[in-house]
């Protein structure tokens, strides 16, 4: 018999934790109903959930701060909660590793197509193509400390990268000389169904070659496969910290 998918519902609302809370039961999910940082950490300690539900507006530390932790040590899908249609909460949510986000009111249905969609994606990746979430990655001069998420050049300057720079930066160094598509970038974000990564790939890598002081017209580092997607040209030697 197949063990059922563990979700974790984080909210301080204790009407929407019930709601979801019987609503996912019924479509055959073993759920979680939390309030609040506390009893999220508690339960990834103990379990290990499937997909985490996680309010952005919750008393003491918030739904985005919690994103950051989590997302520093684990890959486990995000689907952030907000009562507020601002867009920033969401470009933010996905910047810190979100998988996807869903505004207040919102259907038990579109939620419940969320988490399928999130589920399928996650496990539909190669596993050739996962990440390894700690060491040093030294390529072309550059240094990057996956546990500060730190990168040093090749004169010693720490440039600031953001959270979408780190996560695409550290697909690149996971998988050397080797061509990826845009779909699987795109997976390897962590996107799943967030409309900004598909939409703005190119984008990304555009912004991190900058970081990486690149010529745009003719880079070294990361080059472009015209028709198949780009492959980072750098020798990278991993290791320890």
């Amino acid at each position: 018999m197949t063990t059922p998918d563990h979700i974790l519902v984080v909210d301080d609302d204790r009407e929407i934790r019930a709601l979801l809370d019987e609503y996912l039961q019924k479509q055959g999910y073993r759920v979680t109903a939390l309030a609040d940082g506390r009893g999220l950490r508690a339960a990834v300690e103990t379990s290990r959930p499937d997909v985490i539900i996680l309010d952005v507006m919750l008393p003491g530390e918030d739904g985005l701060t919690l994103c950051r932790e989590l997302r520093a040590r684990s890959t486990v899908p995000i689907i952030m909660l907000t009562a507020r249609g601002d867009e920033t909460d969401r470009i933010v949510g996905l910047e810190l590793g979100a998988d996807d986000y869903v505004a207040k009111p919102f259907s038990p249905r579109e939620l419940l197509a969320r988490i399928k969609s999130v589920l399928r994606r996650s496990r539909s990746l190669p596993e050739n193509l996962q990440t390894d979430e700690s060491g040093v990655f030294r390529f072309a001069g550059w240094t990057l400390d996956c546990a500060t998420r730190n990168l040093k050049s090749p004169q010693g300057v720490i440039v600031a990268l953001s959270g979408t720079d780190f996560r695409l930066l550290k697909i690149f160094v996971d998988h050397p000389n080797r061509v990826l598509t845009r779909d699987q970038l795109i997976d390897l974000m962590l996107s799943r169904d967030a409309g900004p990564y598909d939409r703005a790939i190119d984008v990304q890598v555009s912004r991190l070659r900058q970081r990486l002081g690149e010529d745009a017209k003719d880079p070294a580092i990361i080059k472009t496969m015209r028709g198949q997607g780009y492959v980072f040209a750098a020798h990278v030697v991993a290791g320890a910290r």
